[in-house]
C-alpha cells in the first residue's frame, strides 16, 4: 500500500513538472510551429536574444572568473556574507532587480548621470539588455566556478609552484584545465539564465523591437495578439534551454567521471608506494 501511494505522489509531481513543458511542443503540429516562427519579430528577437546573452556572457566570464576564484581559494573575514551577497540576484524578485539597475544606471541613476554628461544613455537601449542578463544570471556562473575552483587539489598548484612556474602560469595550464568541465557547466547556465530573462529587462531596457525586445518579450507581445506565434516562440526557446541543460547534466557527468579516475590512480601509487617500502 505504501508503494502504491508514494508512486502516485512521485507521478503527480513529475506530472506537474513535465506537463506544462510538453504541452508546449504538443499544441500544435511541428510544421505549423515552425510556420508560425517564420516571421520577422520571431527573427529579429532571436537574433537579438543570442547577441546580447553572448556579449553578457562574455563578460561574466571576464569579470566572474577571477571573483569565483578569490572566493574559493581565499579565506577572510566577512567571506560568507560576500559569498552570500554574489547569490543575492538570484533570490531578488526580477522587478527589484529592474528598479535596482534603474537606480544605478539609469539616466537620473548613482552611475547612469555620470554616463549622461557623456552622451552615453544605458537605460531603454540594447546595452541595458545586457546588464540585466549579466546581473540576473552571473550568480550561476560564480557559484559553478566557485565549486569548480574549490575542487581542485592544492597539492598540484603548489607542486606548480615549486617547480619554479609563476602564479599567473600555474592559473591558466593548471588550474583552468582542471576546473573546466565546471566552468563550463557555470556558463552554460548563465547562458541559459540570460536567454530566458525577462523581468529586469522589461524594468530597465523596456520591450522596443529591434532595440530591447529579446524572444521572451517577444512572446509576452505576442501573448496579446497571436498565441500561436507565442507558443512557437516559446517551443524554441524551451528547446534551447533544454540544450544546454543536456549539456550541463554531461559535464557534470564527466567531471564525476574525471574525479573518480583521479582517486583510483592516487589510491593505486600509494598502494604501489606501500608495497616498494615494505619490500
Amino acid at each position: 500500500m505504501f508503494r502504491i501511494l508514494w508512486s502516485i505522489v512521485i507521478a503527480i509531481g513529475l506530472a506537474f513538472l513535465f506537463l506544462p513543458l510538453l504541452a508546449v511542443f504538443f499544441s500544435m503540429p511541428i510544421g505549423t510551429l515552425f510556420r508560425e516562427l517564420n516571421t520577422a519579430a520571431s527573427y529579429q528577437a532571436l537574433q537579438l536574444s543570442i547577441k546580447t546573452s553572448v556579449s553578457a556572457l562574455i563578460v561574466i566570464l571576464l569579470l566572474g572568473t577571477p571573483i569565483a576564484y578569490w572566493l574559493a581559494r581565499s579565506n577572510f573575514r566577512g567571506q560568507s556574507l560576500v559569498r552570500a551577497a554574489v547569490q543575492m540576484p538570484i533570490v531578488s524578485p526580477p522587478a527589484v532587480a529592474g528598479v535596482g539597475l534603474l537606480l544605478v544606471f539609469g539616466q537620473s541613476g548613482l552611475l547612469g548621470h555620470a554616463f549622461s554628461l557623456f552622451g552615453i544613455s544605458l537605460s531603454f537601449d540594447t546595452s541595458a539588455v545586457i546588464i540585466a542578463q549579466m546581473f540576473i544570471s552571473a550568480p550561476f556562473y560564480i557559484h559553478a566556478a566557485m565549486q569548480a575552483f574549490a575542487a581542485v587539489d592544492g597539492q598540484l598548484l603548489t607542486v606548480s609552484r615549486t617547480l619554479g612556474v609563476s602564479r599567473w602560469s600555474t592559473f591558466w595550464r593548471v588550474t583552468i584545465p582542471l576546473a573546466a568541465p565546471g566552468l563550463l557547466s557555470g556558463a552554460a547556465l548563465a547562458w541559459g539564465r540570460a536567454l530566458g530573462e525577462f523581468g529586469a529587462t522589461m524594468m530597465f531596457a523596456g520591450n522596443l523591437p529591434g532595440i530591447t525586445q529579446t524572444l521572451p518579450l517577444a512572446i509576452y507581445t505576442a501573448m496579446q495578439s497571436n498565441f500561436n506565434v507565442a507558443v512557437a516562440m516559446s517551443a524554441l526557446l524551451l528547446l534551447v534551454s533544454f540544450i544546454l541543460l543536456i549539456l550541463v547534466y554531461m559535464l557534470g557527468r564527466t567531471t564525476h567521471v574525471n574525479r573518480t579516475v583521479k582517486k583510483g590512480v592516487r589510491k593505486k601509487h600509494a598502494v604501489l608506494s606501500t608495497s616498494q617500502i615494505t619490500s
